[in-house]
C-alpha cells in the first residue's frame, strides 16, 4: 500500500516483522527486546512507533485506542515448597507441602483483594500450575507452583512482589515447610504516549469512520510492544476481528482454540498503520527541516 504512494512518504518507514514474542523454549530471548538489541530502532533512527493487535472483543471495522496504560506488565512466578515425605496414613510424622501449598494459593489471593488499592489500578495474581505428589498414599517432599503477576503500576508491581514473598515464606514457616520464591520480571506496561495518542485518534476516525473508533478498556494481557515504547514514543491500537453477524459475547477470546479471525480486519489494520505513518511523517517533516516551532 505504501509503495503505491511512495512519492507522498516524507521520510522513512521501518517495518518490524517481529518473531517469537514469547521467546524460544527455555530461557532464550525473543521478540521485541532481541530486535532492539540488534538495532532495529537505531539505523535508521526511529522517532515514533505504531502497532496493533486483533481482538475478538470488537467487530470487524472497529478500532480501539487508549491513552496511557493499555496493557499490563507480566511477571513469571515460581514457588518451591519443601516439606518432609511420609506415609499418607501418618501425616504427623512429616510436613505436608501440599497442604501448605494450598494455603499459599489462597493466601496469595488476599494480596489484590486486601492489600492493593484497587481504586488506583487493577492487578492480578494467578497460580496456574501446582505440581506435587507421586502416589495417593504418600505425602511428598516437594511442591512446585507457577503463576503470573499482572499490574499497571510500577509501585504496585514492586509491592506485590514483596507481598508474594512475605506471604509464601510466612505460611510455609507456619506449616513447618521451607519456601523458595522466584519472580522473573517480564514485559513492562504498554503505555501509549498521550501526545502521540492525540495525533492518532483523528487519523483512525478518518480511516474507519468516527462512529467506529472508541476508547477501549485496559487489558490485563501483556505485550512486548512495551519494550519498543520504552525506546521511542509509541501507540498500540486494537483492531476488532469478530464477524459483524456474530455476537461479541459468543466470540472466543484470543488464544482460545475456538478463536476466530475475520480476515477482513487485516485490510483495515494495514490501512490504519499506513495512514498513521504517512500523516506522522508529513507532520514531523517541517520540524526536521527547522520550519516548525
Amino acid at each position: 500500500m505504501l509503495a503505491q504512494v511512495r512519492e507522498r512518504i516524507a521520510g522513512t518507514v521501518v517495518f518490524l516483522f517481529q518473531p517469537a514474542e514469547e521467546g524460544a523454549p527455555g530461557d532464550e530471548g525473543g521478540g521485541a527486546q532481541m530486535m532492539i538489541d540488534e538495532g532495529c530502532l537505531a539505523d535508521p533512527k526511529v522517532e515514533a512507533i505504531f502497532g496493533l493487535h486483533v481482538t475478538s472483543n470488537h467487530h470487524t471495522g472497529k478500532l480501539g485506542y487508549r491513552s496511557g496504560p493499555l496493557m499490563a506488565s507480566s511477571d513469571e512466578l515460581r514457588i518451591f515448597l519443601r516439606g518432609n515425605q511420609t506415609h499418607g496414613a501418618m501425616p504427623w510424622l512429616g510436613v505436608d507441602p501440599i497442604v501448605v501449598g494450598s494455603q499459599v494459593v489462597v493466601g496469595l489471593q488476599t494480596i489484590v483483594s486486601r492489600q492493593m488499592n484497587i481504586t488506583k489500578e487493577p492487578s492480578v495474581v494467578t497460580v496456574g500450575v501446582f505440581h506435587g505428589g507421586v502416589r495417593d498414599n504418600i505425602i511428598p517432599d516437594e511442591v512446585k507452583m507457577e503463576g503470573t503477576i499482572r499490574t499497571f503500576d510500577e509501585e504496585q508491581r514492586d509491592a506485590i512482589h514483596d507481598h508474594v514473598k512475605r506471604i509464601t515464606e510466612m505460611i510455609a514457616a507456619a506449616g513447618g515447610a521451607k519456601a523458595r520464591v522466584q519472580i522473573k520480571r517480564g514485559y513492562d506496561v504498554v503505555v501509549n504516549d498521550p501526545a502521540l495518542t492525540d495525533f492518532t485518534v483523528p487519523v483512525l476516525e478518518r480511516v474507519a469512520g468516527k462512529e467506529n473508533v472508541g476508547v477501549v478498556d485496559k487489558v490485563c494481557g501483556a505485550e512486548d510492544f512495551s519494550f519498543f515504547q520504552k525506546a521511542v514514543p509509541g501507540v498500540f491500537i486494537r483492531v476488532g476481528c469478530t464477524p459483524p453477524d456474530r455476537e461479541i459475547r459468543a466470540s472466543a477470546p484470543n488464544h482460545s482454540p475456538r478463536f476466530y479471525v475475520d480476515e477482513g480486519c487485516l485490510k483495515l489494520g494495514v490501512k490504519a498503520l499506513s495512514t498513521l505513518a504517512l500523516d506522522w511523517l508529513a507532520k514531523a517533516q517541517p520540524k526536521r527541516d527547522g520550519a516548525g516551532d
